[in-house]
């Protein structure tokens, strides 16, 4: 892929797919990770005298213009990391962004609105989404795409845009791929990958493509009391897939796979319910694993010792309520103690992290796409990667 670095920018209008998808509570961004990930770029672009012109999304708003998630605490916020005037355009591809736009002054960076209040961005219509990228693309004489978490999405800011104007990956793109082909590529063993998460069936497929590689697949999150229960445990009220027993069952043969051996049980899913550490094999009809327990633990910080190579995606539990986020801290300390490519594979992974206040400098690399790293690592081709090559 051609780099940001080779461009030559100064004076020149830069199409920025950036991903500041970050979470909002009332109004207000709880975690800025991804927007200071997407820094660097931007910084840089008008540090050479680029005209920036960032576009992104926020949420699911659905094609149309939605307040809640307007894209206006991020422009704050990056003004404010910025360090220089961020205007935000009121719409995507209309009167007040063209405006913007033709505005510009070198060293000037303009935010367009949340680019998912547009239904073309998202639609399946080859011709409707090139005709909206048609529109962004005229903004810009270059593209650069630093928006890691969503190159699996053929939308039209990510995959129709590049095709429209000569284009780059920006730094977090061009790092995220060097890092999922050394895991990839002949790993440093002992290789130990960590899933958690709720569900199996969202990981099924990374974990068919993972397991011949591997050394070892420690399992928490949800998605293990399916497996518990392939193996004859009783998961009470446990979130349990039971249309995925059997290929629980199946994957349990390979005979890497690693499960807890307890976990923390509890009366309701609150965080004030009452919950106390038990066995795998004595989880109470009426109670719900919501964490694993300190046991499994100390078993999964044993298998990775000495490991060379980590792979760590989905939290040990519900880690937003402070009484089940042990499990996710003790594996995350594990992790970020080993020497050798420790790999957090973005999305609620990145944000425990940051949560829960490790130092994010004691891992080798924190992804900003979570369902992106899996799909590369299942061996799919992403649309946003194979049309910068």
């Amino acid at each position: 892929m051609r780099l940001a670095d080779d461009l030559q920018v100064k004076g020149k209008r830069v199409l920025v797919r950036s991903d500041l998808n970050v979470p909002l509570e009332d109004g207000h961004i709880t975690d800025d990770g991804r927007i200071r990930a997407s820094l660097p770029l931007i910084r840089s672009l008008a540090e050479q005298g680029a005209r920036v012109v960032v576009t992104a999304h926020l949420g699911r708003p659905k094609g149309t213009a939605d307040p809640r998630f307007s894209l206006a605490p991020v422009a704050k916020r990056l003004e404010e990391l910025l360090g220089r005037p961020v205007r935000l355009a009121r719409d995507v591809v209309g009167p007040d962004a063209k405006s913007s736009v033709e505005e510009l002054r070198e060293g000037s960076v303009v935010l367009l609105e949340n680019v998912r209040f547009e239904a073309a961005e998202t639609s399946k219509d080859d011709a409707e989404r090139g005709a909206f990228a048609d529109k962004l693309a005229a903004f810009a004489d270059l593209y650069v795409d630093d928006a890691f978490g969503a190159v699996h999405r053929k939308h039209a800011s990510v995959y129709d845009v590049a095709l429209r104007l000569p284009h780059a990956a920006g730094p977090l793109v061009a790092a995220e791929v060097e890092v999922l082909e050394r895991l990839e590529k002949d790993p440093d063993r002992p290789y130990v990958v960590v899933l958690g998460g709720s569900k199996v069936s969202d990981k099924i497929k990374v974990i068919d493509a993972l397991l011949p590689k591997v050394d070892a697949l420690l399992v928490g999150g949800g998605m293990c009391f399916t497996f518990l229960k392939a193996q004859g445990h009783g998961v009470g009220t446990s979130l349990l897939e039971e249309e995925m027993l059997d290929s629980c069952r199946t994957l349990l043969e390979s005979g890497k796979v690693v499960l807890p051996v307890d976990v923390v049980a509890a009366t309701a899913f609150a965080a004030d319910a009452d919950h106390d550490v038990v066995p795998v094999s004595a989880i109470p009809d009426d109670r719900m694993g919501l964490d694993i327990g300190p046991e499994s633990v100390k078993l999964f910080a044993s298998k990775l010792a000495g490991a060379k190579t980590v792979f760590w995606n989905g939290p040990m539990g519900v880690f937003e309520m402070a009484a089940f986020a042990e499990g996710t801290r003790g594996v995350a300390e594990a992790v970020a103690s080993l020497h050798g490519l420790t790999v957090v594979g973005g999305g609620d992974s990145a944000a425990a992290v940051r949560a829960l206040g490790i130092d994010e400098s004691r891992f080798t690399h924190i992804s900003t796409g979570g369902g992106a790293s899996l799909e590369h690592l299942e061996g799919k081709e992403l649309p946003g990667l194979a049309v910068l090559a």
